[in-house]
């Protein structure tokens, strides 16, 4: 090629460069789920510190959450306080470490010497669940406090978790080794994972267990049943199963895939009311299911749930559910919050 042909041709490599380099930038930044996720939240910050500055002013004396007959409920406290943790306060640190604090002092007392965490007196839909969410906040606590005994209570409370596990790989209501669902079981595979991630030993076979458990629990159409007995696809027990697979390690296959296509039925859309049973409970495990999944199932989902929580939200800043405010109120923030990415549980 001559001087004079390449002379011509240079500004127009230069400008094709400039172009690719512009549309690789384009792309990773499209590639950036994290960057992305953070963008995707920003309408959503007032709304998060309003919650959060109502759910603060609601914490009992005692270090508990809850109201009515659900005040000192141990899946409440435990969500409120991974509410505040999911904004970036941890035990004593943050603009709610305080209120972490006690809630993390709260349920190490109410940790009995066999490991079972249950207050006494409190209303509870079923103790294991209670129980559940209570392990998963410890474990998430550890390693960020300096209590001296929450290892051990940690350890114990996974160890009661791993000796209930029933023949079939599930959970129920009491610890116990009888006819599990899949509503408990998610439960608690969410805590073992936590507690694994923190260095506390998970048998594997508990694991294995819980996998072959919730891919018998799948139904013809990609969700999920509550039961091994049978019964039909919901919402909120589909959008459990495929995180009690993601949590077990299970990131890929056609539960997965099927699962993802059955949830998207219930993709939340501006103008349209979705009824569905247990509200809070379910889009808090489906957000984490679209968060794993990434892609488009995540940049459809988000903003979808996003903006219908702005629009439930109410004037003081909380959210309602039969279960009280405050459980509504924390679902509500973590889910909102999930993008921030500050607890190990919700990472990718």
């Amino acid at each position: 090629m001559s001087s004079s042909i390449q002379h011509l041709l240079a500004p127009l490599a230069l400008g094709l460069a400039v172009v690719v380099l512009c549309a690789d930038r384009a792309d990773a930044q499209e590639d950036d789920p994290e960057k992305t996720a953070v963008e995707m939240m920003k309408p959503a910050e007032r709304s998060v510190e309003r919650g959060l500055t109502w759910l603060a002013s609601r914490q009992q004396n005692d270090g508990s959450f809850g109201s009515g007959a659900y005040r000192g409920n141990v899946a409440v406290t435990s969500l409120a306080g991974m509410a505040m943790m999911t904004g970036g306060s941890t035990p004593g640190r943050g603009p709610h470490g305080a209120e972490v604090s006690r809630a993390l002092n709260y349920i190490l007392l109410n940790t009995q010497q066999g490991g079972f965490i249950e207050a006494r007196g409190a209303a509870s839909h079923g103790p294991m669940y209670g129980h559940g969410f209570a392990t998963l906040f410890l474990a998430e606590c550890y390693g960020m406090s300096s209590r001296p005994e929450l290892r051990e209570k940690l350890s114990k409370a996974v160890r009661l978790i791993v000796n209930s596990q029933n023949r079939e790989g599930g959970w129920r209501y009491q610890p116990q080794r009888v006819e599990g669902d899949i509503s408990v079981t998610i439960c608690q595979v969410m805590a073992l994972r936590a507690a694994r991630n923190a260095g506390i030993g998970v048998p594997s076979e508990t694991v294995d267990r819980c996998i072959s458990y919730v891919k018998k629990s799948r139904n013809a159409d990609g969700g999920f049943m509550y039961q091994l007995t049978g019964g039909e696809s919901e919402f909120a027990r589909s959008a459990a199963g495929i995180v009690a697979l993601y949590s077990a390690g299970v990131y890929k296959g056609k539960e997965i895939d099927e699962g993802l296509a059955y949830l998207m039925r219930f993709l939340p859309k501006k103008g349209e009311v979705r009824q569905v049973t247990n509200y809070h409970y379910g889009h808090y495990y489906a957000v984490q299911a679209m968060w794993q999944a990434g892609g488009k199932f995540w940049r459809q989902w988000y903003p979808g749930i996003r903006d219908e929580l702005i629009d439930k939200q109410r004037d003081d800043g909380s959210w309602m559910s039969a279960y009280s405010a405050e459980y509504a109120t924390a679902m509500s923030l973590i889910i909102l919050q999930l993008p921030e990415n500050h607890l190990p549980i919700f990472r990718r």
